[in-house]
């Protein structure tokens, strides 16, 4: 009979299907497509949301509908129960339970027709162990207002579902002499135990309310009450009949012995989003998003990676991202070089007729420029104490021989002795230590008899630098920042 009314009353199990997504024909070439070019292929890769969780609580039960209960003469006798499920959200508004559950009831009952308060009056609990499956309805998610921006911590959910019971019962009466007859039919004595077992003949309904508050995004907290019909005459642990002593199957009418259970309980959100399934509406998502879309202008991005160096040309296509300040440059981000004489416009001081760097960029006399020439390839590679003004002794011939070509020179000329450096550094240290060195050589050249007159001494620091390219020095390769690391010889 059970198992029959178990069949007619099981409802159809609902089946949920996403939007068909559109996928690359031409590695999926049966598959239909909407014609979009940002779409992902249907697979757990693809979610956005966690969907499962764990739960667990417990609290107060309840035999709230029996004919022995657990309200008698104003006293209530406390029960206890506690459970664990999994759950599995399938929707924004609809997911599965797969809940083990166990508890204690404490009830009590008087004989129809008994004298007296204390003529008849049993006691009785029931010890039981149920595992259920219960289907989940979230009723904010389908009530939430799209136009409530505030943040969504409470939601309201409905329960309901069948499963399967083994219970334990013992009933004890106050007169310990009387006789029953039991499921087999024979005769025995008070009290009366029933052990059900685990199986398909113990089936049971539920359904229930439960309002969750979301404290982080890994953990909810829940207050839920459920209602147990549990579809046996025996589950208050009155006797397997109606007829025959005992006779505490005849205080109700009911056929079927039912529990109420009031819990607290946590879930533990499973997964490596954010976000939930539960607590995510598709609906308000989109509404907000269409309002924002209708505020709000929005600005047309043409450099999704800026302008790091304020040229104008984007870094998206910019070949010289680390054009120096105030440069002028063409379509593609590099500075111009209208002489081509490789100084750029900006350091350049003849911009259209081509000259040497040490002369910035302008013509020189050439019997002078031969001279300055060979100078400097004396002066190349000189070689300083670490961050120190000292020359090393292995460039005092060097020195020397630049020494001998600068007095073959005019007297009357000045000439300028230049220190440079990397932009290793800050900006006053590298100024200081380039002048200490360009003072360091001049003082050594005229030691070996460079009239005074002829050489100042001039430090430049960073701002002088031989690649302007290299700012910061990590765009260079070495052997870049070692040449602009120098001191040579100019005429003034």
């Amino acid at each position: 009979m059970k198992l029959s009314l178990l069949l007619a009353c099981t409802l159809p199990i609902a089946v949920y299907s996403q939007d068909s997504v559109a996928v690359s024909t031409d590695q999926y070439p049966n598959t239909f497509t909407s014609g979009s070019a940002n779409v992902n292929v249907f697979d757990n890769s693809s979610r956005k949301f966690n969907d499962w969780a764990i739960s667990f609580g417990g609290g107060a039960a309840f035999m709230s509908n029996a004919d022995l209960t657990s309200y008698y003469n104003k006293e209530l006798n406390w029960g206890w129960n506690a459970y664990v499920s999994l759950d599995k959200q399938i929707s924004h508004t609809f997911g599965l339970l797969l809940q083990y559950r166990m508890g204690k009831t404490n009830q009590r009952g008087q004989l129809p027709g008994a004298a007296g308060q204390r003529a008849g009056v049993a006691d009785a609990w029931t010890k039981y162990n149920q595992i259920s499956l219960l289907g989940d309805l979230n009723f904010s998610n389908i009530l939430r207002r799209t136009d409530n921006h505030s943040p969504y911590r409470w939601a309201l959910h409905g329960y309901a579902g069948i499963g399967f019971q083994g219970y334990n019962t013992l009933l004890i009466d106050s007169d310990s002499s009387r006789w029953f007859t039991n499921s087999q039919g024979k005769q025995t004595r008070i009290p009366v135990e029933i052990d059900q077992k685990l199986g398909i003949a113990s089936f049971f309904y539920q359904a229930g309310l439960g309002l969750k508050y979301k404290i982080s995004r890994r953990l909810d907290i829940e207050a839920r009450t459920m209602y147990i019909m549990s579809g046996d005459e025996e589950f208050d642990g009155g006797g397997w009949t109606r007829s025959g002593a005992p006779q505490y199957n005849l205080i109700n009418d009911t056929y079927s012995d039912n529990m109420w259970t009031v819990n607290l309980g946590f879930s533990v959100k499973l997964g490596k989003h954010i976000s939930h399934l539960a607590w995510h509406d598709p609906l308000q998502e989109a509404y907000y998003r269409t309002s924002v879309l209708e505020s709000n202008a929005q600005d047309l991005v043409v450099c999704e990676k800026g302008d790091a160096d304020n040229d104008g040309v984007c870094d998206d296509w910019d070949r010289q991202p680390d054009t120096p300040a105030g440069a002028r440059v063409d379509g593609a981000g590099v500075a111009l070089d209208m002489d081509l004489d490789g100084i750029i416009d900006l350091y350049d001081k003849c911009v259209t007729v081509p000259g040497p760097a040490e002369n910035n960029g302008c013509p020189t006399d050439p019997s002078l420029s031969v001279t300055i020439d060979e100078i400097n390839k004396h002066f190349e590679g000189i070689e300083f104490a670490l961050d120190k003004d000292i020359i090393r002794p292995q460039s005092f011939d060097k020195l020397d021989h630049a020494a001998d070509v600068i007095k073959t020179l005019d007297q009357n000329s000045q000439f300028l002795v230049i220190g440079a450096t990397d932009t290793r550094g800050s900006e006053a240290y590298n100024l200081n230590l380039s002048q200490r060195r360009a003072n360091a050589v001049v003082k050594y050249l005229i030691g070996k008899g460079v009239p005074s007159g002829m050489l100042i001494a001039e430090g430049r620091g960073e701002s002088d630098l031989k690649y302007p390219e290299c700012n910061p020095a990590t765009n260079c390769p070495e052997w870049k920042n070692e040449a602009n690391r120098r001191v040579y010889f100019q005429q003034k």
